[in-house]
């Protein structure tokens, strides 16, 4: 079986430990010393994405009999073999789970705790979660096991028919938990707000999976380093880079035209890379439903291109690339456009933007994360009778992190010159949207359906797509922005991760 046709969870397993330690490829150029990293279409999809550590922690007590009177609450672990036995429950179940993962999870060996005292210890451990299985005990123990640090987290798990019944199955009440929407508003990278009625799940592992998945998508998203080829901007929003950088913490590294001019050149004069080039647009081209509707000369200048600024990224240690002034400046430098440049590193697993506009970019990183798949920036229209047309030049095609969808190799449509793919996402195809206000931490999310892969004049790659939801609440979001898709639904995990970080969500396809 072929690399491309690995399963998510094959795949995931040869994520590797980080950027610098070669999820970019080579640790140096891509064609230092006469050694050229291979384009391989073959390839896992990488996993550049920093695990995410759990402690799981079991609270308890033991009381002792007393006569004639009430000396124990509710619950199905009151001893110390109960204790060792839903130890070893829980780390059963935990095992289970993590091999379930679709993204990078460590679990840490589970601790038991009897007193408030035992409970504090626990936070001298290196963990981004914490679990608490509140099996008994008292409420000063269960605020004693929640997450100390601002910026770590908490779930509690409690049974009611999984296993022995929990204490605070009954006990768990807005006492212990937050509750005021208000308040969640203020939380920040800094300070997640705390334990919410949102944290607790009862008996089903799913349920702690997904919320999981949002915060490795979130531990991942905050601290991003993206290289801006061209500098930063935000559509109709100046200020949205210095947002991204002060509340996201996403370093933003700025590489002028002027340093790549010399760089572009060095490529286009190396002839082992030139050789590469031609047989990596070969090998392209024969993909399966590929058919090229433009010069090839502009598909072997895109692969040049791809060098160039896969060695930008590696050179500062960036887990994702933007470029602007993308439909001018680069077309008479690299004799092609970036379109194609940029769908094939989506493709390989890293992110890559066209435009540099940072009012939509944190959301495409946030939904990269946790969905584990590319993620597409497209312009949206006018939407009606639940229907909106996304349209780019840029999609990536590997859109379920897998296989390559159906695509022809056109000219970029504004300019008529180039690479651009037309990627044909199949109908029917459930997708998540991502729809953020200018820079002011309002996002909305809402499902579509795929319903056609029109051939209107606009930009290449285009989708007639049904929206879910209350469609009509969309219009009050037309600002001619952009806005992100990925394959899949994962508004729960958005909204969860938005939450902890002060970004107000709405989710228009929310049925409850």
């Amino acid at each position: 079986m072929c690399d491309c046709c690995m399963n998510r969870r094959e795949f995931v397993g040869l994520t590797t430990a980080g950027i610098a330690s070669g999820v970019l490829g080579l640790g140096t150029s891509a064609f230092a010393g006469g050694k050229i990293e291979e384009w391989n279409p073959d390839k896992a999809f990488l996993v550049t994405g920093k695990k995410l550590t759990v402690q799981p922690v079991l609270m308890y007590r033991t009381p002792t009999r007393r006569e004639q009177t009430s000396w124990k609450s509710w619950g199905g672990v009151q001893t110390e073999q109960a204790a060792s036995e839903e130890t070893k429950r829980i780390s059963k179940e935990l095992k289970s789970l993590s091999a379930g993962a679709d993204f990078p999870l460590e679990i840490l060996p589970v601790v038991k705790v009897k007193t408030v005292e035992e409970a504090s210890q626990v936070h001298k451990n290196d963990y981004d979660v914490i679990f608490v299985y509140p099996a008994t005990g008292s409420g000063n123990m269960l605020r004693a096991c929640f997450a100390r640090e601002k910026d770590k987290d908490t779930l509690i798990f409690v049974r009611h028919s999984s296993g022995p019944i929990y204490y605070w199955y009954e006990a768990l009440s807005v006492r212990y938990l937050k509750t005021d929407e208000h308040e969640a508003s203020q939380s920040s990278r800094l300070n997640h707000g705390g334990v919410y009625i949102y944290d607790v799940v009862v008996d089903d592992y799913q349920e702690l999976l997904w919320r999981l998945r949002a915060l490795y998508g979130l531990k991942n998203f905050i601290g991003t380093r993206i290289v801006a080829l061209g500098g930063p901007w935000g559509k109709y929003s100046p200020e949205a880079p210095d947002v991204a950088r002060e509340k996201y913490k996403i370093e933003i590294i700025e590489v002028s035209y002027e340093d790549l001019a010399p760089r572009l050149r060095s490529a286009k004069a190396n002839i082992n890379l030139i050789s590469k080039a031609e047989q990596w647009t070969e090998k392209y081209l024969s993909l399966p439903n590929t058919a090229l509707m433009t010069d090839r000369k502009f598909v072997v200048n895109s692969f040049l291109l791809h060098s160039v600024f896969r060695d930008l990224m590696r050179e500062n240690n960036a887990q994702a690339f933007t470029i602007r002034a993308c439909m001018a400046t680069i077309i008479p430098m690299a004799e092609t456009t970036a379109c194609l440049t940029l769908s094939l590193l989506n493709d390989q697993g890293v992110l890559a933007f066209c435009e540099s506009d940072f009012v939509i970019i944190p959301s495409g990183i946030l939904l990269h994360y946790i969905s584990g798949k590319p993620v597409f920036l497209h312009n949206s229209t006018f939407p009606h009778n639940a229907i909106v047309t996304c349209a780019h030049c840029t999609a990536p095609r590997r859109m379920d992190g897998t296989h390559y969808e159906p695509a022809k190799i056109m000219t970029h449509y504004e300019s008529e010159y180039g690479a651009a793919p037309k990627v044909e996402i199949p109908k029917g195809q459930e997708v998540t949207f991502i729809d953020p206000e200018y820079s002011t931490g309002w996002w909305v999310g809402f499902k579509g359906i795929v319903k056609s892969n029109p051939f209107y004049e606009i930009c290449r790659s285009q989708q007639d797509v049904e929206i879910q939801g209350d469609w009509r609440k969309l219009l009050k979001e037309v600002r001619d922005s952009h806005w992100m898709m990925a394959y899949g639904d994962y508004l729960k995990e958005v909204g969860y991760a938005a939450r902890k970080i002060g970004i107000q969500w709405v989710n228009i396809s929310e049925t409850l």
